[in-house]
């Protein structure tokens, strides 16, 4: 009896063993089954009660855990909704319980609404979410690539014409002030009787300490709205409004309007291209390359191309930047460095100014269309200035530092009213203008010491360019018999500077 006992003890042992082996295999294989095996049957469920989760099922879950914290991350920094598409792994397949497609949908409920069941976006909506991503970017205002600044790609304060200030003393998100002041001191070997200097427009006086401008003013900038203003007090505010003629012309006096104004105009800047400027006012102009003011130039006493072509325009401008390289800017003026108009036909032109590196710089300025000559309609002008300058040493290292030299070539002429552009005809004997001029600057010690050499030469018959010398108090408006400005009249001169 107790031997059947004990055999009977270890035959339920051995089954019981026998069982599990066959048990134990199956559950630990039934996850990695195929979808289209059929399923075992099971007891039912209670439908109070969720479901027991597989490994995999556990797995995806902890994988959507983290999918959202690094989502919330990306959303925390950037503000923006962010596409998880890259950070999901590769196909899986798709879960046959339904406790699962629930929790997977309320965990995907913070993600972007492209997220599947089967864990996978697709193209098209990845497409989409970062096409609305990248609105949105833009809508609050989030980097945009900016164009570059215009002729900020390098340092061309050696340029002749051009401003030699390196840094700013003071500056607001309102007004940059500026303050010139020019004071010199000329000595003339000739001697002249009264001091007086003739056919000059930048040196006045001889032997004396003259302010030749006191300039106070600066550039006013606020959002897209700009302008500028700069008096000029001194010998300016005489010698300028002197050799403008078309004041003679109507009422107001025109001359005592402008006489302590340089610059006065306002404008608007559009964000397009690198820059458009439209601004209308008095502005400076650069035909004959020297600048108005003589801390800008190479030599203090420009050549007769600059002193006899204009320094400034009184009408509308607009500048136009296509790359960082270039500027484009169309004039229409009341006529040739002139307050109103001589006739009744204004003037037209066209600037093309182009650098494409560091130490070149070239540029063209035309004129035409003008009827400049006080009381003769019918008598049009044209223009062309042009320029080059080449900085062709530049060594910090040495005594000698810096190198450039400026070429500039004038070429103009009149017809109608009595002459002609072509030469002596029936139409009337030849106007024109020749003109050229050269510099060479050296710099010494860090920029500290300069020396120009240089000169030019012009050719004007009838004297239309030619400043009218102020012999007993004579005007451009007035005229005076010692220097008569016939039609055909010779004129040669030519200037020699150091």
């Amino acid at each position: 009896m107790r031997a059947f006992k004990f055999n009977a003890r270890r035959f339920r042992l051995l089954l019981a063993a026998t069982l599990c082996t066959a048990v134990i295999p199956f559950c630990s294989l039934a996850d990695d089954k195929e979808t289209s095996n059929p399923p075992t049957k099971s007891v039912p469920a209670n439908p109070d009660s969720p479901a027991p989760l597989t490994g995999r099922e556990r797995w995806m879950l902890d994988r959507m855990e983290r999918l959202e914290k690094r989502v919330a991350e990306l959303e925390s920094k950037s503000n923006t909704p962010v596409a998880f598409a890259t950070e999901v792994s590769p196909l899986q397949p798709a879960s046959s319980n339904p406790s699962m497609s629930s929790l997977l949908s309320g965990a995907t409920s913070a993600a972007p609404a492209a997220v599947a069941i089967t864990n996978v976006i697709p193209a098209e909506k990845i497409v989409a979410l970062r096409t609305a991503q990248a609105t949105e970017a833009g809508k609050s205002g989030a980097a945009k690539p900016a164009a570059a600044e215009p002729f900020a790609f390098a340092d061309f304060s050696w340029l002749n014409g051009n401003a030699r200030t390196k840094e700013l003393a003071m500056d607001t998100k309102f007004f940059t002030p500026e303050i010139r002041a020019d004071v010199d001191y000329i000595y003339d070997f000739n001697h002249p009787k009264d001091n007086t200097i003739s056919g000059s427009s930048e040196v006045f006086r001889a032997n004396e300490v003259q302010a030749t401008q006191l300039g106070v003013g600066g550039d006013f900038h606020y959002d897209n709205v700009r302008a500028r203003l700069m008096t000029q007090f001194g010998m300016y505010s005489q010698t300028t409004a002197r050799n403008d003629a078309s004041t003679a012309r109507g009422q107001w006096n025109l001359d005592n309007a402008y006489r302590y104004i340089s610059e006065a105009y306002g404008g608007y800047h559009f964000n397009a291209l690198h820059g458009i400027n439209v601004d209308a006012g008095i502005f400076m102009s650069y035909i004959g390359l020297f600048s108005y003011d003589q801390f800008d130039n190479w030599a203090y006493q420009p050549s007769y191309v600059s002193s006899n072509t204009p320094w400034f325009f009184n009408g509308v401008r607009l500048q136009i930047f296509p790359t960082e390289h270039l500027k484009i800017e169309p004039w229409f003026t009341n006529g040739w460095q002139s307050y109103g108009r001589f006739n009744s036909r204004p003037g037209f032109g066209f600037q093309i100014l182009w650098r494409p590196n560091g130490w070149l710089s070239v540029l063209g300025n035309q004129y035409a269309l003008g009827e400049d000559t006080l009381n003769t309609p019918g008598r049009v002008r044209y223009h062309t200035d042009d320029s080059i300058q080449i900085k062709y040493y530049d060594n910090k290292e040495r005594f000698l530092d810096k190198a450039a030299f400026s070429l500039t070539g004038d070429m103009g002429c009149e017809h109608g009213g009595g002459v002609s552009c072509a030469g002596d005809s029936a139409k009337g004997p030849k106007q024109s203008f020749l003109g050229y001029m050269f510099y060479n600057r050296l710099w010494f010690d860090n920029d500290k010491y300069g020396l120009t050499l240089g000169g030019g030469q012009t050719n004007n018959p009838g004297r239309y360019l030619v400043l009218l010398p102020p012999i007993n108090g004579a005007t451009a408006a007035s005229g005076t018999p010692y220097f008569t400005q016939n039609p055909g009249d010779p004129y040669k001169g030519c200037v020699g500077d150091v």
